[in-house]
């Protein structure tokens, strides 16, 4: 029987600072006049108190975990936030539903950025803040997860960055303190370096808070209904430099402030996101100032595309114009940029470019085989041997999102949802980038027509997504729950 004492403790001290954290929109409500600020001064309070119940239970646990304690722990937290985190928008404004509540919480800490409430603008500030808290939050703890504990439960082949700047083999947990201080300090950089940008790009301080945690959590909450439409010129060059910040490995940026800044510059998967990225955005331009069809300033298409470009890529989900007036063809390198992704240990979201550049060697290699059945081609990455449980993993990985991405195209069209939106709405969720296309969609972007059980469907699908798969349905194996 697996003991869950350890996997309790560290959600409890989370949802206990979950329930602290809420008092600071409720601050903003309160300031404002706003009596909202009752809601959230509540769910804290609720929130808080059961965390700490849970702390206090398990206190005094060993705080190593075993490989099943890791796989509990990181799916339990994936579900625990979320779940409190519906409070506020169920008990204050909007008012909503459960279900409306829990899928805007999950797409909030999934960082995904894909919204059920119809009208952003006529928000409270607390709300507003509160969901771009939850967006934070969520990329965050997606880095550190990915530097502890994905390694750990060699998930799409992470187990090759095991020795990537800590050494967590043996106990999961011993450094976790140390790992996840270095990871917040860089992301606390990040975030007050965004916050500093927009003010002195013209924002006001409340915007700047709000579009900043969406930036560089590569999340995409706003708090208007035009999005990143409603600050047009320099601000959308400076928040693509974010967003490109945020999708490279936070391990690099670890090194660079400690004076090291050759593995940024050698990192095979950073260069590739980068060519990648402006080659997206090359075609992009070019297509559009050939397109006849619409009259555009070239300086205000290059910035709109690269902006929206790297919005996609990273899985911000930002938006400051409609990218399906463009053209066939620059939506689908923007469909195929989302399913990309951007490097391992980021913020970011869908497959990422590591994956690509193993399974682009790996066919390589077995095209070279079909061609020399005897001889031997090794793979390597940066100089260092692909072992082939972490070829093997990334495959199974690959063939897992694809298959969920397919499965989840065909659910949401049994909801009677248009082939479009089905689409758009399956690729949004696995990959958690956020914009959705199609004629149940609200002008801002909502998915309040959807029915519920397509709503739930993407719940699931976001999930699965942010915890890259694997991680979570290896808990519906019998043999998992032996001990």
């Amino acid at each position: 029987m697996i003991d869950l004492r350890p996997v309790a403790q560290p959600i409890g001290r989370t949802v206990a600072t979950l329930g602290v954290a809420m008092l600071l929109p409720a601050a903003v409500d309160w300031w404002h006049g706003n009596p909202h600020w009752q809601a959230f001064l509540h769910s804290g309070v609720l929130t808080f108190v059961i965390g700490l119940l849970i702390t206090v239970a398990t206190r005094g646990e060993d705080k190593s975990l075993n490989l099943q304690q890791a796989f509990l722990l990181t799916s339990g937290l994936w579900i625990a936030i979320p779940i409190f985190g519906t409070l506020p928008f169920i008990l204050g404004q909007p008012h909503a539903s459960f279900t409306d509540a829990f899928f805007e919480s999950m797409s909030g800490v999934t960082t995904t950025g894909t919204t059920v409430f119809e009208t952003l603008d006529k928000l409270p500030m607390g709300t507003h803040l509160w969901r771009a808290i939850l967006h934070w939050i969520g990329g965050l703890g997606i880095v550190v997860v990915a530097m502890i504990f994905l390694p750990i439960m060699k998930v799409g082949g992470m187990q090759f960055f095991r020795s990537e700047g800590f050494d967590t083999l043996g106990k999961i947990l011993p450094r976790a303190g140390e790992i996840a201080a270095e990871m917040t300090r860089i992301y606390l950089f990040l975030t007050g370096a965004c916050i500093v940008t927009y003010l002195l790009l013209g924002m006001s301080g409340f915007d700047a808070v709000v579009q900043a945690l969406g930036t560089v959590s590569t999340g995409g909450f706003s708090n208007y209904d035009l999005s990143f439409g409603q600050f047009l010129g320099p601000i959308e060059w400076a928040a693509s430099v974010f967003m490109i910040l945020a999708t490279i490995p936070f391990i690099r940026m670890v090194q660079a402030m400690r004076g090291n800044f050759e593995p940024i510059w050698q990192d095979k998967q950073i260069r590739a996101y980068l060519r990648w990225v402006f080659y997206c955005c090359a075609l992009i331009v070019i297509y559009r100032l050939i397109d006849t069809r619409h009259e555009a300033e070239p300086l205000d298409v290059i910035r709109e595309t690269v902006f929206n470009t790297i919005s996609t890529f990273s899985g911000t989900g930002f938006f400051s114009t409609d990218v399906m007036s463009w053209g066939h063809l620059p939506f689908t390198l923007l469909f195929i940029g989302g399913l990309i992704g951007g490097c391992t240990g980021s913020t970011t979201c869908s497959v990422k470019v590591f994956r690509y550049l193993v399974l682009f060697q790996a066919v390589k290699a077995q095209l070279k085989r079909m061609l020399s059945p005897h001889r031997v081609y090794p793979l390597r990455y940066e100089g260092r041997p692909l072992d082939q449980d972490v070829i093997d993993s990334v495959m199974a990985f690959f063939t897992l999102f694809m298959l969920t991405f397919g499965l989840l195209i065909v659910g949401l069209s049994l909801t009677g949802l248009h082939p479009r939106t089905a689409l758009t709405a399956a690729w949004t969720a696995i990959a958690n980038i956020g914009p959705i296309w199609g004629p149940e969609i609200t002008a801002n972007g909502s998915i309040a027509e959807f029915p519920e059980s397509a709503k739930w469907m993407m719940i699931v699908g976001m999930y699965l997504g942010r915890l890259e798969l694997v991680s979570v349905l290896v808990l519906f194996l019998p043999r998992f729950w032996r001990s």
